[in-house]
Parts: C-alpha cells; structure tokens; sequence
C-alpha cells in the first residue's frame, strides 16, 4: 500500500503543495496532520504502528516525515523493522530500493557527522575562550563570602536559608566547599 504522510509547515501551512504532489503518486490512503508539532504528531505515530510489509510511505519531501536527522533515522529503523519503505518526492529517496548503499546508512553516518561537528566546534571555541582569558562556566562566588558562610555553617547558629541570605552562596555551593 502506498501511504501519502504531509503535515503543515512553514512553507505550506494548509498542505497544499503537498496534496499536490502527492496526488500524482497514486497512494492509496493518505495521513494529514493537523498541526506541525513534533511532539503531537498522533497521526505519524498510528500510521507507523500500523504498518504492513511492503508499504510505502510517500512524502513531498523528508522534513514533512520527520523533524531531526536522529527522529529521521529512528522513524527509518522502525521501517525496516517493519519491512516498510520510504518514498521522499523532492530528494527522489526510495528506500524500497536494494541497490546501493542504504540510505538509513547514510542517515546515521550523517548523524554522527553533525555530532561530531558540534562536539569539536564546541571544544574549539571553548578553548578559543580560554586563549583569551575567559574563563567557562559559572563564575565562582567570591572567597569572602564563601569563608563567611562557612563560618556560619560551622557555628550552628545560623539555617541554611539564613547563610544564603546573608552570603549569596547556596546550599549545595556551601556542602562543595565543606567536602574540599
């Protein structure tokens, strides 16, 4: 069976386009979504719960099926658990295809890829920040207030909520500092 999928988004708020593409695909049913919401998307969920071996999933386009390349390739391993397959009209993407290299393949390399990518920009700038003195994370508490509070603690005089009004320092920042 041949599953037409759209749902709204930017482009094509009211599906439209999609409908239009779609039509010409001759799918057998077709599932629409009333809103763009990754996380209501109820219909997407039934449709791929409910798949048969051999269906197609038809889409205009792969962004319309799903919202990240990780959501792409988790909705792309329930299909082949499913023995199901993928039709995407605007990247000409047919997963119902043998030859080749598997485009779920693909997908998941190119999601490593991006983590990789940020992981090491990440890493660089922070370093980058550190070449110029600027020093990442929160800044530490000043030492005479962190003294002050640890005095106070150490007195007994004095509740936790009663430190951190008179200091800044919380309770958690405090119990740090105690076990140093």
């Amino acid at each position: 069976m041949r599953i037409g999928y759209m749902r709204p988004y930017q482009d094509d708020l009211n599906v439209e386009a999609q409908t239009q593409m779609l039509t010409s695909f001759a799918c057998d049913t077709f599932v629409i979504e009333e809103h763009a919401s990754a996380k209501r998307r109820t219909h997407l969920n039934h449709m791929m719960n409910n798949l048969n071996p051999g269906d197609t999933i038809v889409v205009a386009k792969l962004f319309a099926l799903a919202d990240s390349t990780r959501h792409l390739v988790e909705l792309l391993e329930l299909l082949d658990r499913q023995e199901a397959y993928i039709f995407s009209i605007t990247e000409n993407i047919d997963t119902g295809k043998p030859e080749g290299y598997s485009f779920s393949d693909i997908v998941k390399h190119l999601v490593e890829f991006q983590s990789d990518v940020i992981s090491e920009k990440t890493k660089r700038g922070l370093f980058e920040a550190k070449q110029k003195g600027n020093v990442p994370g929160r800044p530490r508490k000043a030492d005479e207030n962190v003294e002050k509070a640890i005095l106070m603690y150490q007195s007994k005089n004095y509740t936790l909520a009663e430190i951190k009004e008179q200091t800044g320092i919380s309770k958690s920042t405090l119990y740090r500092y105690l076990e140093n």
